[in-house]
């Protein structure tokens, strides 16, 4: 056992004999995360504000109580030693954040940062009025505690470090914009604890992160698989002609951009070529691909892989962030290191409007990038406020370009909504297809047959007896019980898609349908709408359950979408037995029914879609949910922040309201054994994301309460072996229990 004499220690670790080995020393530590923060910040401006943060963040280890802690019983060590609230030693986080209320004279400045040095570990907390005399509300180290750090020989070289001489980047505008001052803290924050887990996992792991080649490097393969792809068709000459496009529009100053392009059009490369050049032209570090759907990433995901290498794209979901953070998940938490991230909406705003440490870690890797937001109607019209707010910070501020793509692209510019509800929305952006509305009715390769009656419903039997007249048919409903109700009424060798299944089991039935429509065999889908975003099947006819027009249009897509049909796809618009639940999806339906009634022109076309976000919009009660301007904006002059309390109102998809649990379906089998073995890795993680079906609470709790769940290591895992049934999911339908009802 090793000697721990007269020296500080931040860290220690056991070896497989559970022996302590060399501890990680304090002065290194503070050292190496400094240099790392600073270089991160330097990519906005603010290097030496990250260097102070980076010296400071745990200089209360240098506290005689915090190094007995660590050394208790002889070398003994805790691996959540430094994770706050931890019983028996001192609060070290509180120290430098204390330590910078002297330094600044209790200014505003003082209070950024101690935001950063205080919740480094915690996660950004909520302003306390106490804050200078006792960090946070569950802090413990106060002035007096902060004397005997002072007195500590080797912590006043890092105490005296100077005051930084840099403008904050939110202060480089002379109209200061009040909205991005938490932003710019988020930023620092990040810098802050994605430096103090590498230089930690370093000395933990003993091992480097993986190395990425350049965007250079990843547009020379991209340009030779595109060179592979002939325009040897009429279809395929259009897509060409918006490749082309994008590349050429790549050129233009960095912003906001929109990409309307119908289904079908290639927008995924296209978006993808835009992004390179765009990236190139005007030295962006990486893309950030966002996703509305966990059940559709690994689709993009794949075809970027199979392009530029399993190794330089990370498919990264929201669904495995733990209940309770500790040591070991937040070292394996992502940092979107790599130069391709595909990734969910509900991770990138959650993240950029978020308190974890684990999930802010990242947020300095989004500055100089690329955003592509894919299917942007789908940003959360209930957040709508805070999303574009920060959205522009990233713009304005810290040199992003965000791209707005979607076949139906929803009417974000100018004032939004209607009295007494409005709020502003994006400016100059540049549309990059040059007639969208022409584009759109080039492109026409299906025929709308809407139901008579648009007030009549139709019974599941009418439905299903109507589908088996077609030996290829999509059927796309609006919930996942109406999916496995309607199902049950199909004959055999129906397929069933919705997001009760995993998405190994989805990507799996996927392929078998595209398998049987290219052998031209019989095939007949009922499916919710997880099938509409990005999903690449082609089936002759689809019937849509009667909802918005976006996804009416995203069900279209799916028809005729290689244009093989010359008199073109049908798509059938029902009404089915129940409505749409009550809230957001009920007012699409209704809004949907609204243009179909009352427009002639039922092309439908990027003006249409126009009209129909705008009559949504108008009929909306909120785009602020989580009181953006009360918690981040009111007091944001005397930076007054309410993180926390603002990060658990701002849930996307009610996400709080919802639980993932790790199912056993194939494979899954031995890496839930590895979990059980060790600690989850980033690697082990990234695997088991493909196993995960999401559930609300409510459904949740009824499962655990009756033992089919475990949990290990803080990740809920499917334990009785019926839970799961493949073909259907996991059986937590109305047929299945008595209650809950999931529209995905």
């Amino acid at each position: 056992m090793i000697k721990l004499i007269n020296k500080n220690i931040a860290h220690i670790k056991r070896n497989q004999n559970k022996e302590c080995e060399e501890p990680h020393l304090l002065e290194d530590h503070l050292n190496a995360t400094a240099k790392l923060a600073a270089q991160f910040a330097s990519e906005f401006n603010n290097g030496d504000w990250a260097e102070l943060v980076g010296y400071l963040h745990d200089i209360g280890k240098y506290h005689p109580d915090w190094q007995k802690y660590i050394r208790k019983e002889t070398g003994y060590y805790d691996e959540d030693a430094h994770i706050e609230g931890y019983a028996g030693r001192p609060n070290h986080s509180a120290a430098g954040a204390v330590y910078l209320f002297e330094k600044f004279k209790n200014s505003p400045m003082a209070k950024a940062i101690a935001y950063i040095i205080g919740g480094h570990h915690s996660g950004l907390p909520d302003w306390n009025p106490q804050l200078s005399q006792r960090i946070f509300e569950d802090g413990k180290l106060i002035l007096d505690d902060l004397k005997k750090v002072k007195d500590v020989e080797e912590a006043r070289q890092f105490l005296e470090k100077p005051i930084p001489r840099s403008v904050p980047t939110i202060f480089t505008n002379n109209n200061l914009d009040q909205e991005q001052f938490h932003l710019w803290i988020r930023m620092l924050f990040s810098c802050l604890v994605d430096a103090d887990f590498l230089d930690t996992e370093k000395y933990m792991e003993e091992k480097e992160r993986g190395s990425y080649v350049s965007l250079e490097e990843l547009k020379i393969k991209f340009d030779e698989f595109m060179n592979q792809k002939k325009p040897d068709n009429e279809l395929n000459k259009k897509r060409n002609d918006i490749l082309n496009q994008c590349r050429e529009k790549a050129k233009a100053d960095p912003g906001f951009f929109s990409l309307t392009v119908p289904t079908g059009g290639g927008k995924t490369l296209s978006s993808m070529a835009f992004a390179l050049e765009h990236s190139l032209k005007h030295k962006k570090k990486r893309i950030i691909y966002a996703i509305p759907y966990t059940s559709i990433i690994e689709q993009s995901a794949n075809v970027f892989k199979s392009i530029f290498g399993d190794d330089q794209v990370v498919e990264h979901h929201s669904n495995l962030d733990p209940e309770k953070e500790n040591y070991k998940n937040r070292l394996a938490s992502e940092n979107w290191d790599a130069p391709i991230i595909v990734t969910t909406n509900v991770q990138l705003f959650e993240s950029l409007l978020g308190n974890k440490t684990s999930i802010c870690r990242k947020l300095h890797n989004i500055v100089n990038s690329v955003i592509i937001l894919d299917e942007a109607q789908m940003i959360p019209t209930q957040y709508l406020k805070p999303i574009l707010s920060v959205l522009k910070g990233l713009v304005n501020y810290f040199g992003v370009t965000v791209l707005l793509m979607s076949a139906t692209q929803p009417a974000l510019t100018g004032k939004i909504g209607s009295e007494p509800n409005i709020i502003d929305g994006l400016e100059n952006v540049k549309e990059i297809i040059d007639d969208p509305d022409d584009l759109s009715k080039n492109f026409k390769r299906v025929e709308f047959i809407l139901q008579e009656e648009i007030n009549q419903p139709s019974s599941w039997e009418e439905i299903a007896e109507k589908l088996q007249e077609y030996n290829q048919v999509l059927c796309i409903v609006n919930k996942r019980d109406d999916c496995r109700e309607l199902y049950k009424l199909m004959p055999e060798g129906t397929i069933h898609l919705s997001g009760y299944m995993c998405g190994e089991e989805r990507s799996e039935v996927i392929a078998y349908i595209k398998a049987k429509l290219e052998n031209k065999e019989p095939i007949r889908v009922i499916s919710t709408q997880l099938v509409e975003a990005g999903v690449d099947i082609d089936f002759p006819v689809v019937y849509r359950a009667l909802t918005g027009l976006d996804s009416i249009a995203q069900a279209a897509g799916r028809c005729n979408r290689e244009n093989k049909i010359k008199e073109g796809g049908k798509v059938y618009v029902f009404v089915p037995p129940n409505p749409s639940p009550q809230g957001f999806l009920r007012k699409c339906e209704d809004a949907g029914k609204f243009i179909l009634r009352n427009y002639s022109d039922k092309d439908f076309t990027p003006s249409l879609y126009s009209e129909y976000f705008r009559y949504l919009y108008s009929n909306l009660n909120s785009f602020d949910e989580a009181d953006f301007y009360s918690h981040l904006v009111r007091d944001s002059n005397n930076f007054e922040f309410q993180f926390r309390e603002f990060a658990e109102k701002f849930n996307i998809i009610d996400d709080k309201k919802q639980m993932s649990i790790i199912v056993r379906y194939k494979n899954s089998v031995s890496l839930i054994d590895q979990l059980k073995s060790a600690e989850a890795s980033k690697e082990l993680l990234r695997k088991l994301q493909r196993y995960i079906v999401t559930v609300p609470i409510y459904t949740f709790n009824k499962i655990r309460e009756a033992n089919y769940i475990e949990n290990i290591n803080g990740y809920w895992v499917q334990s009785d072996e019926n839970l799961y049934n493949p073909g259907l999911g996991l059986m937590v339908g109305k047929s299945d229990w008595t209650y809950g009802d999931g529209v995905i």
